[in-house]
């Protein structure tokens, strides 16, 4: 550790053979020292120094450049205030008597030197330096590792992992320290807990419904321990809905792949702004149980069946920008998954990409709104002049907030070997055929461009809301689509543009052609893909799709054992 003095000339001046021997009467005091926290980020202007003193928690916010002579004098008269407090709660005097307080020493030590009441606070308050008010001695922590956040979800379910939002600073969450606790079913008094695991997630069995859960969790950085923090669940543990329409899924993706194979995922989870509605209760899932409804009790289904897939690449669509921040990343950057989060342009929900960060880093990110890649972008220009011609459809094209996430992942093992990541949402309506025609185009001029900015193998998911019979699985899937083809006239002849458009890249459809991926009252259909480049990469397995009898078991989807109307699509693709 680096003394002061070597800091600061200023405050070398204060290091003396008496300084010497106070430090030692100083080191003569209680053997245990109380914390005082530190934090103290080069960029910023104030550090703060939090302790307490007489039983009163101080959080003092001080210039970095201030002289420590006048944090110290501070400190001095905070405490003999709190001193005088207490004794005049005790004093038996009459009216107006005044106690005798006596402002308590301050110093500040390091390595048993005091430090010069000149120096600045940025050069005083190191890590291991000692805080002596009056008699009481402080042990200072300078940026320890801590939680600037920790909480517990507010639904607990029996057999579905729990999974703690934490956010660390000066740490990482590989080394902190995680005690699980749940209520003493015997009871024995109030409080009475029992330690019940030490992972960041734990699972509870059916045995612990009716119970309450506690965690314990201790910040790290590898070297050093912060201030643990106590959560307790809010309620106690529910029962969960037993079967689901993964549990037969997820022993077909128990063991997580090797360095050439990728495991995809592409879902489209159901945003919540959208099962919440009126219409979503009383029109489209008229079927589903309320409570299955709700944001808690889908995000349970949600988090586990995503981390029993065992995934290394993690396409979401319908995502909720609080369900992302609040729910989804924390939980699957405990089962080792790093995600990147795009909201649509006037919307709250939006689409998110998962890699495992043992095998990825990010490279870069290219997203983009395709009614804005139209006007801005000059590879779109013929396309644009094409759609100038019909008003009509090049307004609707352009209200649009539809977005295409593009993230480039680099292997960690062989980093010759990029993926660029596609994730999209089209255009939902069932005669908006001609205007997917023109958002896919939009896309693949995009994902084009960045891939030869880029070189890597290309793969695409999403919800394309496009069945196998459509001119744009057509042209994803064979090469082209031509002008003649019906999707152009999906909306009647006042949005008719009619074109041909021709697909830069060679892709095929990674899980064939499902029966459906959606399964609603009113509909069923194949409407996700995950489409990738057969020369770069094979199909080495496909999860299969939940049976009909599964997905119908409470008529169609959402239900009390699905989250969503969609099925996610899950491969294995290994590099050639």
């Amino acid at each position: 550790m680096l003394r002061l003095g070597l800091l600061s000339a200023r405050c070398s001046r204060a290091f003396s053979p008496s300084a010497a021997r106070n430090a030692a009467a100083v080191r003569r005091f209680s053997r245990r020292m109380e914390r005082a926290v530190v934090r103290c980020v080069p960029c910023e202007s104030k550090l703060t120094i939090s302790f307490t003193v007489n039983g009163s928690h101080r959080h003092m916010l001080r210039d970095q450049s201030e002289e420590l002579g006048r944090v110290l004098a501070r400190i001095s008269s905070s405490a003999s205030k709190a001193r005088g407090k207490g004794k005049k709660g005790r004093a038996g005097g009459g009216p107006g008597a005044a106690p005798d307080v006596v402002q308590p020493v301050v110093r500040l030590f390091l390595e048993g030197d005091p430090v010069s009441e000149d120096c600045v606070n940025c050069e005083a308050w190191q890590d291991g330096a000692v805080l002596q008010v009056g008699e009481t001695r402080y042990q200072v922590e300078r940026n320890p590792p801590t939680f600037t956040t920790a909480e517990l979800p507010l639904s607990v379910l029996a057999g579905f992992p729990v999974c703690p939002k934490l956010e660390v600073e000066f740490g990482e969450l590989k080394h902190c320290v995680f005690t699980w606790y749940k209520e003493s079913p015997c009871g024995g008094g109030e409080d009475t807990w029992v330690e019940a695991g030490h992972e960041q997630v734990f699972t509870p069995s059916n045995l612990d419904i009716g119970l309450r859960l506690k965690l314990k969790c201790v910040p790290g950085d590898g070297l050093r321990h912060g201030e643990a923090k106590e959560l307790v669940s809010s309620g106690t543990v529910e029962a969960g809905p037993g079967y689901c329409t993964f549990d037969n899924r997820h022993p077909y993706a128990i063991r997580p792949t090797d360095p050439d194979t990728i495991r995809v995922v592409s879902y489209n989870i159901l945003a919540d702004i959208y099962a919440q509605t009126e219409v979503s209760r009383t029109v489209l899932y008229p079927y589903c149980a309320p409570y299955a409804l709700e944001f808690d009790y889908r995000q349970s289904l949600i988090k586990k069946e995503l981390c029993g897939y065992n995934a290394d690449l993690v396409c979401l669509q319908e995502v909720d920008k609080g369900a992302f921040v609040d729910s989804l990343r924390p939980a699957l950057e405990a089962f080792g998954l790093d995600g990147v989060f795009r909201v649509k342009e006037k919307q709250h929900e939006g689409l998110a990409t998962f890699y495992r960060r043992s095998k990825f880093r990010v490279i870069g990110q290219h997203d983009i709104m395709l009614s804005e890649a139209l006007t801005t972008d000059p590879v779109n220009r013929p396309l644009l002049d094409k759609l100038s011609t019909n008003p009509t459809l090049k307004e609707r094209v352009l209200q649009l907030s539809t977005t295409l996430q593009v993230t480039l992942l680099q292997s960690i093992s062989d980093t010759s070997k990029t993926v660029c990541v596609g994730n999209t949402h089209l255009y939902w309506h069932p005669k908006g055929g001609n205007v997917r025609l023109v958002q896919i185009a939009l896309a693949l001029n995009h994902l084009k461009n960045i891939t030869e900015e880029n070189p890597g193998t290309l793969v695409f998911c999403g919800d394309f809301n496009s069945t196998p019979s459509s001119g744009l699985f057509q042209l994803l899937s064979q090469g082209s689509v031509p002008e003649s083809h019906g999707d152009w006239a999906s909306n009647g002849p006042e949005e008719l543009v009619q074109m041909e458009l021709l697909n830069p890249f060679q892709l095929s459809s990674a899980c064939g052609e499902p029966a459906y991926t959606n399964y609603v009252g009113g509909f069923h259909g194949c409407l996700d893909y995950i489409f990738m480049e057969p020369q770069a990469l094979q199909v080495e397995q496909v999860i299969p799709m939940p049976s009909h009898q599964e997905v119908t078991t409470y008529q169609a989807l959402p239900s009390v054992s699905h989250p969503s109307d969609h099925i996610a699509l899950v491969c294995d693709l290994r590099w050639k």
